[in-house]
């Protein structure tokens, strides 16, 4: 299925599974499990843990379109927030962290979601990599990578390749929409691939 979301946000259909799952507010497939030119059912853009009390799901049946992710790094690149439900702690420390006088789900998804429509192009600007914080995604040579560290990590579907020196003295692209890598600034910290295994 087409659900696999990249640090652009797209979903794109390969065997990698994910270590998040997610929504985008709702179902957006149609019966027959493919996807038409709607990429989102509203706002609320979250991601969730794959498990949570036990509960199963069908994947892309009759309920909202399941989405997965490599990990948080990769979903909040995508413009998704941690759900307040099956993330409780997360999606809290995250609101916290987020641009002050933000404090309900509705205005950080009214925030995100017009980063999120802003034209690709225009919404990803260049920052000196010195400065980003740690789970910001950037672009470099035409391709994903994380920034963790000292390092930076080539993204794909199936993980991260070797570490990269993170040069001080170069600028990147920036993924993540601009109110998460502030909210990255202030504090918030992800959920790598390995803290959710």
């Amino acid at each position: 299925m087409q659900n696999r979301v990249d640090p652009y946000g797209a979903l794109v259909a390969v065997a990698a599974r994910g270590a998040l799952m997610g929504n985008r507010g709702g179902r957006f497939h149609r019966p027959d499990q493919t996807l038409g030119r709607r990429r989102w059912a509203s706002r609320q853009w979250i991601s969730c843990l794959c498990a949570f009390r036990g509960r199963r799901r069908r994947v892309w049946g009759a309920s909202y379109t399941e989405l997965f992710f490599l990990d948080e790094p990769t979903a909040l690149a995508a413009g998704h927030r941690p759900c307040f439900v099956c993330r409780r702690a997360d999606a809290e420390a995250f609101r916290d962290a987020f641009v002050a006088g933000t404090r309900s789900a509705p205005a950080i998804d009214e925030v995100l979601h017009r980063e999120r429509l802003a034209e690709l192009p225009g919404r990803i600007v260049e920052r000196p990599l010195a400065g980003l914080p740690d789970g910001t995604m950037i672009e470099r040579d035409g391709r994903p990578y994380g920034v963790r560290g000292a390092a930076l990590l080539p993204w794909s579907f199936f993980g991260y390749g070797a570490p990269e020196a993170r040069p001080a003295s170069e600028a990147a692209r920036v993924l993540t929409p601009p109110a998460i890598v502030a909210a990255l600034e202030a504090g918030y910290r992800p959920r790598w691939a390995e803290d959710l295994s």
